[in-house]
Order: C-alpha cells, then sequence, then structure tokens
C-alpha cells in the first residue's frame, strides 16, 4: 500500500503539470503564431488556438510530458523533504538533521521555481519553431541570458501590473459584495435586498478568495502572452534587421516604441 500511495501520488503531480504545460504550450503558439504574421491586418492565419491545439496533440505530447515528467521529480522530492522533516521536529535532538533538512528543501525549492521557469521558455521555443525540448531550453536559456537586463525589467513591470489588476478586481467585488449582503444594494428591479445571514463576512470572505483565484486563471493568459511576445521579440530583433532581406515581423506600434522600421527598397 505505501508503494502504491506514492505512485499515486506521482501519476497525480506528473498529471496536474503535464494538463499545465498543455495549456501553456497551446497559448504560446497561438500567440506566436500572430507574431510571426508578417502581414497582421490581412493574412493572420485562421483559428490560431485551434490550430496550435492541433500541433500541440500532434507533434508535442512527447515535449510536455518530458518537461513535466522533470518538475513531477523535484515535487516529490520535496513532499519527500517535507515528510522527514516533519518527522524530525516531533524527535529532541535533532537541531542537525533539521537544519540539513532545511537547507535541502530551499535548494529544491529555488531548483523547481527555476526549472518551471526554463520548461515555460522552452514551451514557448518548441511551439514557435517544433524543436524538440532540450534544443528549445538551451535556445531559450541563452536568447535570455543575452538579454538579461531587458528580462528582468519586462518581468518586474509585467508581474507588479498583474498584481495590481488582481487586487483592484478581487478588492472591488469584495466591497460590493459586503454592501450587497449588508442590505446597501438592493437587488436591481425588485427594490428588495437579500435575506439576512446571521454571518455575513463568511459569503463575503468566500466571495474573495473565489475572485482572487479566477482572475489570477485569467491573468495568467495575458502573462503567457507577454512572455512569448516579448522572446519572440528577442528573437525578432537577432535575426533581423529590418532590411528587404530581414524585415522585422514585430507590430508596427512596438517599432514605433523602439524607433525601428522596416526599409524598402524602391524599384527603379
Amino acid at each position: 500500500m505505501p508503494y502504491l500511495h506514492a505512485y499515486n501520488i506521482f501519476a497525480m503531480f506528473w498529471s496536474l503539470f503535464f494538463l499545465s504545460a498543455m495549456g501553456e504550450m497551446v497559448l504560446s503558439g497561438a500567440f506566436s503564431s500572430w507574431y510571426w504574421t508578417f502581414d497582421k491586418h490581412h493574412s493572420l492565419p485562421p483559428a490560431p488556438l485551434s490550430s496550435s491545439m492541433g500541433r500541440t496533440f500532434r507533434y508535442h505530447l512527447g515535449t510536455l510530458a518530458f518537461g513535466s515528467l522533470i518538475i513531477a521529480i523535484i515535487r516529490v522530492i520535496r513532499v519527500t523533504l517535507e515528510y522527514i522533516y516533519k518527522k524530525c521536529k516531533r524527535k529532541p535532538g535533532s537541531q542537525v538533521a533539521r537544519a540539513i533538512l532545511c537547507c535541502c528543501r530551499c535548494c529544491m525549492w529555488c531548483l523547481e521555481k527555476f526549472m518551471r521557469f526554463i520548461n515555460r521558455n522552452a514551451y514557448i521555443m518548441t511551439a514557435t519553431y517544433g524543436t524538440n525540448f532540450c534544443k528549445s531550453a538551451r535556445d531559450a536559456f541563452l536568447l535570455i541570458m543575452r538579454n538579461v537586463l531587458r528580462v528582468i525589467a519586462v518581468d518586474a513591470v509585467c508581474d507588479f501590473l498583474l498584481f495590481l489588476g488582481k487586487a483592484v478586481i478581487t478588492v472591488g467585488i469584495t466591497v460590493a459584495s459586503f454592501y450587497f449582503l449588508d442590505h446597501r444594494i438592493p437587488i436591481e428591479g425588485l427594490d428588495k435586498f437579500v435575506p439576512e445571514t446571521h454571518y455575513s463576512w463568511l459569503p463575503v470572505v468566500t466571495i474573495a478568495v473565489g475572485c482572487f483565484f479566477i482572475s489570477s486563471l485569467f491573468f495568467s493568459v495575458y502573462n503567457m502572452a507577454v512572455d512569448t511576445l516579448f522572446l519572440c521579440f528577442l528573437e525578432d530583433l537577432e535575426r533581423n534587421d529590418g532590411s528587404e532581406e530581414r524585415p522585422y515581423y514585430m507590430s508596427k506600434d512596438m517599432m514605433k516604441v523602439l524607433g525601428k522600421k522596416n526599409r524598402r527598397v524602391k524599384a527603379d
């Protein structure tokens, strides 16, 4: 039975990370197909989300399985270390063992964060170019290291704006629900209020928690869009120079912001 429990836990982690990776790759494939379309007003591919999903199911399931397997193994090791650490806390005189376990837990947490970052960018490169996981991870890592300052600046600004958006939505909905349940906002068209509750704070807290998780799911789509377009933008700057042979694929608004433009040679 303990082996079956361990197998079920590992399978659960692998399945969850696999589904999360599939969603990331489908979204990145749709966003990258938009970016690498030169004429974004007339030549956009039809149904980019469905096409990206079809490519993912047909070509990239092995990449998703391998990437999610790495994260699942690290997560299982973290859970095992957490279990051993709680066992050691109950035994007196195990300060050295607990200190070593704390260091191991911290290292495994950092390793998981790093690998999730690498996997996310590897999925973007795979969805864009169709390469395998190892080559995509290497290319994405080297591309990020060559533009590390830009990556830090964009990630900091993006994380702050996304957090601000989630906070504003959660606080706004929570305040509105409080006034609604506190009989300050009537039901539209009936001039009546909701029935009185004994513990009005409980539904307000439930609404706040649910609103935060739902807004986080919606904003994760925007976060994936930013990461995909930014990685494509860095690749575009390195591969192209705006000439007729190698024009930029970025949108005209982005070229205006960066002071870039595509040069065209006039015919004689």
